[in-house]
């Protein structure tokens, strides 16, 4: 039976999803408790590989396993194992043919930056803090200069093992709001593309932060994309701000 498993954690005590030689990860965790339940080795797929420190509103995780459960009855019993941080928000059956990776046709990441002179304790695990003025303007003209379909050299790791660098960004979107729990103003960008490079959405940051500190200019971003050139685009922002909200499926 294929099932699909839609996740959220924290991922402020993860080494990532991918199960690594040492450390705690996502998928490491869903493994120990889905191979107890079914009672032989089981290999759960990712829709993403999300960072270290990376938190996930909507991660996405396939698996088949030998014993057939009931939707609620798996979720109940995963979550039953797992520590706090991690939990099965829904559990479907799905075609034997579905596979969280490979059926995915896109994602959504968020990233939050709590800019004031200091940092709510009631943000500090889930967004980066940055007290300096920021030209929201200046940040949503650079954002929709990287909307379309573009090679991502200039904003994604040199060792990312891909066929191709292009992807397309069919939105990205930049906006401001105030923090009732915070009290504070925090600043929001919203990026949803067919496919991420390693480190691509938290360049992507990096560079509209830069921009909106009059670091960088909208020229600037617009040679980098256009080049290739990773001098030219800002520093990969801190893992704890971004969030995958979203990964999305044709049906």
């Amino acid at each position: 039976m294929n099932y699909r498993l839609t996740l959220q954690y924290d991922g402020t005590d993860f080494r990532g999803w991918q199960t690594q030689g040492a450390g705690r990860t996502v998928q490491g965790e869903l493994t120990r408790v889905l191979t107890l339940l079914d009672g032989g080795a089981v290999v759960v797929h990712g829709a993403g590989r999300t960072d270290a420190g990376v938190h996930a509103e909507g991660q996405v995780a396939s698996v088949k396993l030998r014993r057939e459960f009931a939707p609620e009855k798996l979720r109940a019993a995963v979550n039953g194992n797992l520590a706090p941080d991690l939990r099965i928000i829904a559990v479907e059956v799905v075609p034997a043919d579905f596979h969280a990776r490979f059926s995915a046709r896109g994602k959504t990441y968020r990233y939050r930056v709590f800019n004031a002179p200091y940092l709510s304790p009631f943000l500090a695990r889930y967004a980066h803090h940055d007290a300096r003025p920021h030209d929201l303007e200046l940040m949503q003209r650079c954002a929709r200069l990287l909307v379309g379909t573009h090679d991502w050299t200039a904003f994604s790791s040199a060792q990312a093992d891909v066929r191709t660098r292009v992807r397309t960004v069919s939105d990205l979107e930049v906006a401001e709001s105030w923090s009732a729990q915070g009290r504070g103003r925090v600043l929001e960008i919203r990026i949803s593309a067919d496919g991420f490079l390693r480190y691509m959405a938290r360049s992507l940051v990096g560079t509209l932060l830069e921009a909106g500190r009059g670091a960088r200019d909208a020229e600037t971003v617009a040679r980098a994309l256009a080049q290739g050139d990773r001098t030219l685009a800002g520093a990969t922002a801190p893992a704890k701000g971004l969030t995958l909200v979203q990964v999305h499926y044709d049906h």
